[in-house]
């Protein structure tokens, strides 16, 4: 797998993921967020969510389009870092 030798995170996006859900209301859990997602057609798992917070796992574009939507924030408040 291709490893990305920039920084050690697949993601720029993660800790927004994190910080968004957590300051959600209600507080969203991470199967709470895949859930919401899942409604939208993305197929994520809570274990997923986990790793794109930790910056485990790639993000694609559709994922984050629907990142978006579902914590109610613009794609630019996922990719500051």
């Amino acid at each position: 797998m291709f490893k990305n030798k920039n920084n050690s995170s697949n993601n720029i996006c993660g800790r927004n993921v994190h910080k968004y859900r957590i300051e959600n209301f209600p507080h969203l859990s991470q199967r709470m967020l895949a859930d919401r997602l899942q409604l939208q057609g993305i197929d994520l798992d809570k274990n997923a969510i986990q790793r794109i917070e930790s910056g485990q796992r790639f993000v694609t574009d559709i994922e984050l389009l629907a990142l978006s939507k579902t914590l109610k924030v613009t794609l630019d408040d996922l990719m500051l870092q």
